[in-house]
């Protein structure tokens, strides 16, 4: 099954050059430590103060606000997707991620269906929900 490794930390932490250094390296080891069959690739996101958050409502009211959806002490900063037999090896995974050492790792089971901005809709418990057709 595929997990996907959401790397947070707090972007505003005071941290000596060497200790940024080392969360450098350690964060660049992690697809070393991963066999070519787990490794699903990966993306190291920009600060959260370069984010857009858009909202839309119905009759086509747009919004955009400058900076993250939430403001969290922790930030996503990246994103692992891994293929694992179940969500203890997904957890084992995440620690070997610095980031788990002085921030968080968020481990989360991926959808089996590729993600499509027109079928990402929130389900709710016991109801059904069709996505727009796409053309």
């Amino acid at each position: 099954m595929r997990y996907a490794l959401l790397v947070c930390h707090d972007e505003d932490a005071r941290i000596s050059a060497a200790e940024r250094s080392r969360r450098a390296a350690g964060l660049a080891s992690v697809p070393a430590r991963l066999s070519d069959d787990a490794f699903g690739g990966g993306l190291r996101l920009q600060p959260a103060s370069t984010a857009a958050t858009v909202r839309c409502w119905d009759g086509g009211d747009i919004i955009v606000k400058p900076g993250p959806v939430t403001s969290a002490r922790e930030q996503l900063a990246a994103c692992f997707v891994v293929e694992c037999a179940d969500s203890a090896e997904a957890v084992e995974l995440a620690t070997a991620i610095p980031a788990a050492w002085y921030g968080s790792v968020e481990v989360r089971p991926v959808e089996t269906e590729p993600a499509r901005p027109a079928a990402i809709i929130p389900q709710v418990p016991g109801q059904i929900v069709a996505p727009a057709a796409v053309s």
